[in-house]
């Protein structure tokens, strides 16, 4: 008998199809994520979870589990999975890394462009029907060319920002305590991060969330920063404290904001900041490519198929063999 496999969200069809060779597979086929009691009712007799970050793996979900051998996450981060419970069951847990990295980077920096030119608001005030003629002060933005770039986190994703900086002739400044090899060729220097906010007229977030990085963009960090900054956002929305941006943003402390990923998410149509003209927020899209998508659905059905078959995950995050 094929095992069973459950696919929380509709995903591109050659990932599915992969799966469909060797398993039975189900597949939640609403747009919105999966209901969490419909979830721990679909998991009961399956043997692997094809999940993405808007689904909580946790203790609750693993006793109701019995059969579950892999956890497949159709995403780079896993702060939704709890790598630790799912050791100790002896579940295999994969992620996509790597193959988004350039389609984040190209994102990041539409981003950080976006923000600096005023794209968003150029665009509203044309449809507002609000353009009557040129004007010398109109709109005025930032520019991008031999400003300075500062980057917290400098991992794959960080360094493919600083590439696309150097065309720019940025200057590049980046903080990561963990990171040790760094491309010489990007000509960056690694600083503290209160030397990194101050120095910096953009500032780009590219950590993982985790106890240590909660958070780690606030009220204090925000006042270090240039009046004329821009912070941009393509990690994870727990980075940064909302309300603190919110009042950074409104009492002139950093310039602008672009942020793709949000606390929560997805961010209500109310919520304060989207009020801010002065701040751009998209619905985490930042690997939303045809290609870059397609390649992460087919890695994360391999990931579970190896699992299924008690084989090492190409992509593990907790390697049990």
């Amino acid at each position: 008998m094929k095992p069973r496999v459950y696919v929380t969200r509709k995903v591109p069809q050659e990932g599915l199809d992969l799966l469909r060779q060797a398993c039975a597979v189900e597949v939640w086929e609403g747009e919105l994520p999966i209901p969490r009691d419909v979830l721990l009712d679909k998991v009961r007799d399956i043997d692997g979870l094809y999940c993405l970050l808007s689904e909580r793996v946790d203790s609750e979900l693993l006793a109701a589990a019995p059969r579950l051998r892999v956890v497949s996450n159709m995403a780079v981060g896993y702060d939704n999975v709890d790598v630790t419970a799912c050791t100790a069951r002896s579940i295999a847990v994969g992620n996509t890394p790597g193959v988004l990295t350039d389609t984040t980077a190209d994102c990041a920096f539409a981003l950080l462009m976006a923000a600096a030119r005023r794209i968003v608001e150029g665009a509203d005030y044309v449809r507002a029907g609000r353009w009557k003629t040129w004007g010398p002060m109109l709109l005025m933005g930032q520019d991008v060319h031999g400003a300075t770039l500062g980057i917290v986190g400098f991992g794959r994703i960080g360094q493919a920002v600083a590439r696309r900086a150097r065309g720019f002739d940025m200057r590049v400044l980046y903080h990561d305590a963990y990171v040790s090899d760094v491309d010489p060729a990007l000509s960056a220097a690694g600083v503290g991060l209160d030397t990194l906010l101050s120095e910096s007229d953009f500032v780009s977030l590219h950590v993982p969330l985790t106890e240590e990085t909660y958070h780690m963009i606030g009220a204090a960090e925000l006042r270090q920063c240039k009046p004329t900054a821009i912070l941009v956002n393509t990690s994870r929305g727990g980075v940064v404290d909302a309300d603190a941006l919110r009042r950074a943003l409104l009492d002139g402390e950093i310039a602008y904001a672009a942020l793709d990923v949000t606390e929560p998410e997805p961010l209500p149509a109310d919520h304060p900041l989207l009020s801010l003209p002065n701040c751009i927020v998209t619905p985490h899209i930042a690997s939303a490519s045809v290609a870059t998508r397609t390649k992460m659905a087919l890695i994360a059905a391999e990931n579970l198929l190896a699992g299924l078959r008690g084989e090492p995950l190409p992509h593990g995050v907790n390697q049990l063999l």
